[in-house]
């Protein structure tokens, strides 16, 4: 039985193998339509989720599965008290397998330590997000053909996103990638990741302005400020609109380039953006559905 608390938990090895299953699924997703009848997903979001949890679902869905679970803490018994180690051995007695998100880091991990069933985390707190970077890695290699030698700006809230800390433990595994990170000084990625790094001699730069490096990028990965991570409503209010990508900064940017984004989007992208070639945020969605799909039935051992 295995587990995924973290993009790391794959090898790139492991990780090609599983985006290889994922275009598979992507030219023929009748083929696989029915390998987990019978199977059931659990979905245990004890922080309110759209597009994650409805991925998970829709993934399990699309491979002749069920689903079910709870999508707010409140409609669990952690509303009563029940610990996560407890809910998952419930959890276990229900489901084969098991998406969690919780707010507190760490939290799938203890699930998984109490678990018997394969469990996936679905996101905890500012800490991982293996899923989305498993979306994003996919969604790359599949636009540009590649996973190594391009620029990547990360842009906005670096410090509390942890779609930016999974992509980026990911990304340093690859050959000659160049990160610049886009922030406000409140909102810098973290000294943690700026060790990592350095340990692995990978080239970066740290920069406030976005407009000043658009035309050196191949992928900008925008970000939207987290109220739900801040303890100062003041501070979220002054810094939520510090970054819109509008047309007017596409159009210092290369033909080439990719905008991606997590979703879901405040101000951060303008909607004008939508309808750029360049902009891949929804085209993220779809292939986050696949990945889910491939996953999946890796845990299960089913492909």
């Amino acid at each position: 039985m295995r587990h995924v608390m973290s993009p790391l938990d794959f090898t790139v090895e492991e990780l090609n193998e599983l985006f290889d299953l994922a275009q598979k699924i992507e030219q023929n997703p009748a083929s696989y339509s029915n390998l987990c009848h019978g199977k059931k997903l659990a979905t245990c979001f004890y922080e309110p989720s759209t597009r994650t949890r409805l991925s998970f679902e829709s993934a399990m869905l699309s491979l002749g599965g069920s689903v079910l679970g709870f999508s707010d803490a409140s409609n669990s018994s952690a509303s009563k008290g029940e610990s996560v180690s407890d809910t998952i051995r419930m959890i276990s007695c229900y489901s084969d397998i098991c998406a969690m998100r919780h707010p507190k880091e760490g939290a799938p991990m203890v699930a998984a330590a109490n678990s018997t069933i394969p469990v996936i985390n679905a996101g905890d707190g500012g800490h991982q997000h293996p899923t989305q970077t498993l979306t994003d890695l996919l969604t790359i290699r599949s636009l540009t053909g590649r996973l190594n030698h391009f620029t990547i700006g990360l842009c906005g809230d670096l410090k509390f996103g942890r779609t930016v800390h999974s992509l980026i433990h990911a990304l340093i595994r690859y050959e000659n990638i160049h990160f610049i990170f886009i922030s406000p000084e409140e909102l810098k990625v973290p000294d943690y990741i700026i060790e990592l790094l350095n340990e692995h001699n990978v080239s970066y730069e740290e920069v406030i302005r976005l407009e000043d490096i658009m035309g050196r990028l191949d992928l900008l990965y925008m970000t939207r400020v987290q109220r739900e991570r801040f303890f100062n409503e003041e501070d979220y209010v002054r810094l939520k609109d510090f970054y819109i990508l509008d047309q007017t900064k596409m159009n210092l940017a290369p033909s080439h380039m990719l905008v991606l984004h997590p979703l879901p989007r405040v101000n951060e992208i303008s909607v004008e953006v939508d309808k750029d070639p360049r902009a891949a945020y929804f085209k993220q969605v779809q292939y986050g559905v696949y990945v889910r799909m491939a996953l999946i039935l890796k845990l299960l051992e089913l492909s």
